[in-house]
Parts: structure tokens; C-alpha cells; sequence
């Protein structure tokens, strides 16, 4: 017997990716200058990427039990993917400023990867593209959730539901 823990799973990647962003977007950082957010952010990020990891994993597996609208699920799925690749993508810059700060450790034969990392970290550590991927991540994670919802509770669970589903050209019977 197969079950479905897709919905055990979504949750957790929704709400810390969600803090991550507004964390990005928010000027915090000017707010509570005393707090460590850099720390926060990679701890949410981190985990919130291996969750998405791992509902993109088990959605698959839902898909099949449950047998909702095909055009509802294809819009889930491709803006679960979508937010899955900004906040990978943000986890690779991150991963990247972690790797530059050991610099001085690192063997000769792997200076051409510190280069990589160095190229990396500019990109996707600088504060406007990601300020601008998190706003893109939250907008992607934002509309997964609120697809998710409507595949599991309908239309009626969600107010701004039937206005997103006429944007992307949704039609429900």
C-alpha cells in the first residue's frame, strides 16, 4: 500500500522558504542590526531547500493517489519547480560564501574551484539579485501554495484563489 505524505511534507519548505524571503525582503537587518541574519537565513534556507527537496520528491506520489484536475496539478508542479531552482540557486551562493571563507585551507589543485566559488558568490550573494530572486522565490512559493490548497480544499479555501487561477488560465469544472 502506497501513502501519501506529500501533505505531511509541503508544509515545512512553505513556511521556512516564506520566512526566508521576508527576512530578504524586509529591511531587518536595519531594524535588529544586533541579530546574526545571515546565520537565520542560510539555517531557513538550508532546511526549507532539502524540504522542497523533498515534497517535489513525494508530489510525484500524491499525483498519482489522488488523480486531481490535470491543469491544476502541471501549474503546482511547475511553480514548486520553479521555486525550488531560485532557492536552490540562493543555496548555492550561500554555499559558495561559506567556501570562500576557507580560502587560506584550500590546496593549490583546487584554486581554479575557489575561482568558481568567488564568480558564484558575487552573482548570487549580491544584495539586489538576491533581494530579486527572493522576491521571485516568494511569489513562486506563494502560488504553489496557494494551487496546493485548491487542490486539496477546493476553491472555497482560499479567496484570492479564483483570481490567481484566471491569471495563469485555470479552469475548474
Amino acid at each position: 500500500m502506497t501513502y501519501n505524505i506529500h501533505p505531511l511534507l509541503v508544509h515545512f519548505p512553505i513556511a521556512l522558504l516564506f520566512l526566508y524571503s521576508v527576512i530578504k525582503i524586509l529591511p531587518l537587518q536595519k531594524w535588529f542590526p544586533q541579530v546574526g541574519w545571515r546565520d537565520i537565513e542560510r539555517v531557513l534556507l538550508v532546511c526549507g531547500v532539502l524540504g522542497a527537496f523533498a515534497a517535489l520528491a513525494t508530489g510525484d506520489t500524491a499525483e498519482h493517489l489522488v488523480h486531481p484536475n490535470r491543469q491544476l496539478v502541471d501549474a503546482h508542479s511547475t511553480f514548486a519547480g520553479i521555486a525550488t531552482f531560485i532557492y536552490g540557486a540562493l543555496l548555492v551562493g550561500e554555499i559558495a560564501a561559506v567556501f570562500n571563507t576557507y580560502k587560506n585551507r584550500i590546496n593549490a589543485s583546487w584554486q581554479w574551484l575557489l575561482r568558481i566559488s568567488h564568480v558564484i558568490e558575487a552573482i548570487l550573494c549580491n544584495k539586489v539579485v538576491s533581494f530579486i530572486l527572493a522576491l521571485a522565490g516568494f511569489i513562486a512559493i506563494s502560488v504553489t501554495g496557494l494551487l496546493g490548497g485548491v487542490i486539496a480544499y477546493g476553491l472555497t479555501a482560499d479567496p484570492v484563489a479564483p483570481f490567481v487561477l484566471k491569471l495563469l488560465g485555470i479552469s475548474l469544472p
